[in-house]
């Protein structure tokens, strides 16, 4: 079974996905007069009035740490690791680049989820790819596949990584029994996923910015230490990119490819951008300002905190300490473990083993509400099935406690491929909306107004458009 995930693989990020993304990411960023650089300052203006919200829709803020909540995990500590081992430093350039890239994916993809959100029976906001390909293109067929291939990647695959993750940190730092962590799992996490969307939201609120703010402070203590060795670090990772490490030798054009790849897939599933996950989380928002644009501003914040910030913190750790080894055998969430113990002692693993916890346990919660989303998409709501999906998410949690790390890690590769293709497609096709809502968003902005977005501005967009959602908003 390995073998044929793997060739699925090779096909997907070996030549498709490479191009899809970075082409994309050009385009939007074009198409949007470079909108994640001119407009860097006013993400964090968007953040001021985040916190409000009303009874269908979580806060701005509740969305950007439900978002943070699936991206800030396994991909950041894990992730970078298995992107170090496997594609060399130079792999963390393109993760960079397919992040600033991405920004720009992200603007579109979020602004589209919030443009063409829905109510559900329960009155609560819901929306996201699938929603604007159903709305916005016609194509229900499409809003299908993709939400069967999203079910599957976040439901199922995604939170088997998560929990992999968290009992092997466990079992390191502890030496813990993964099954009895996998129950452990299961428990905590049925509680909040029975509790539903607004459940998870209020758990992401709480625990992302605190234990975001707790790994940054370690990094940078490292960081402090190793200050000498900062410029160096950053001189490997820029020369390992271009080959120039290996310029001498034969391998030179692998070099480049493995990096190149490797740092593009870790980059995609840390920072999602492009996938079409975080526009669920950005969709069941109530925004402010109340447009659909003032989300993309929100959640490319998401893509800049999770892979330029975060990432490049563990990247500072496992660099500086000196455990790293091209191509070693100690990857994953272990070698990020070592390479902390070896700069602050014994207690690093254990604070890895808790970080992780927190990171991917948060993680698992709201890849869960991704999926939840898009089986109402398919099943409009139907309460008997969704009882038992969240039985099969949990027992999927259980079973990722115990599996074997690189096979589960080559699932997640290929339903993440499958997501972004049908999503990069779906975004493409819909630039000239995204183009709409940017440019209304800033002139309003330009003319010192509070951007409020009404669909009868707009008669063809109007008519896709679910009533009584984005036409009495305006006041």
């Amino acid at each position: 079974m390995t073998s044929q995930i793997n060739f699925l693989n090779d096909l997907l990020w070996g030549s498709v996905l490479i191009y899809l993304l970075i082409g994309v990411g050009i385009f939007f960023t074009y198409r949007l007069s470079f909108i994640q650089f001119r407009h860097f300052g006013h993400m964090f203006k968007v953040m001021k009035n985040s916190r409000k919200s009303d009874k269908a829709g979580i806060s701005s803020f509740q969305a950007l740490c439900t978002s943070l909540a699936a991206r800030v995990g396994t991909g950041n500590m894990a992730g970078v690791a298995v992107a170090l081992t496997l594609g060399g430093p130079g792999a963390i350039f393109w993760m960079w680049l397919i992040a600033m890239l991405g920004m720009a994916t992200a603007f579109a993809e979020s602004a589209l989820a919030q443009l063409y959100k829905t109510r559900d029976d329960d009155g609560n906001y819901r929306g996201g790819p699938a929603y604007y390909m159903e709305k916005g293109l016609g194509m229900r067929w499409m809003g299908v596949v993709f939400s069967i291939c999203l079910i599957i990647a976040f439901g199922l695959v995604f939170n088997s990584v998560q929990a992999n993750s968290i009992t092997q940190a466990m079992n390191v730092a502890f030496g813990w029994n993964p099954a009895y962590v996998g129950v452990a799992l299961v428990i905590m996490a049925g509680f909040i996923i029975f509790g539903g969307m607004r459940a998870i939201a209020r758990t992401a609120e709480l625990l992302v910015p605190a234990m975001a703010l707790f790994y940054l402070l370690i990094a940078m203590f490292i960081m402090a230490m190793n200050i000498e060795k900062l410029p160096d670090v950053l001189m490997l990772i820029f020369r390992s990119a271009f080959g120039l490490e290996e310029a001498a030798s034969g391998a030179l054009g692998y070099t480049i490819a493995q990096g190149m790849i490797n740092g593009l897939k870790r980059g995609l599933f840390s920072n999602e951008a492009g996938m079409g996950s975080a526009p669920n989380a950005a969709a069941s928002a109530t925004p402010y300002p109340p447009h659909p644009a003032s989300q993309g501003y929100v959640q490319m914040l998401g893509v800049f905190m999770d892979t330029i910030v975060i990432c490049s913190a563990t990247v500072a750790i496992i660099l500086m300490s000196g455990e790293y080894v091209p191509h070693g055998e100690i990857t994953g969430i272990e070698l990020t473990q070592r390479a902390l113990s070896s700069q602050v002692g014994d207690w690093g693993s254990i604070f890895i083993a808790v970080a992780i916890f927190f990171f991917a346990f948060t993680s698992l919660v709201a890849n869960y509400s991704y999926a939840e989303t898009n089986l109402i998409f398919l099943e409009h709501n139907h309460k008997a099935g969704l009882n038992i999906f969240r039985v099969i998410v949990l027992g999927m949690v259980m079973f990722g406690a115990v599996a074997d790390l690189p096979t589960v890690w080559a699932m997640a590769d290929v339903s993440m491929g499958m997501m972004a293709i049908i999503n990069l497609v779906a975004i493409v096709l819909l630039s000239g909306t995204v183009v709409k809502l940017a440019r209304d968003y800033n002139k309003q902005l330009s003319q010192g107004k509070v951007p409020t977005f009404d669909s009868k501005d707009y008669p063809e967009l109007h008519a896709q458009l679910e009533e009584g959602i984005w036409d009495q908003d305006k006041k």
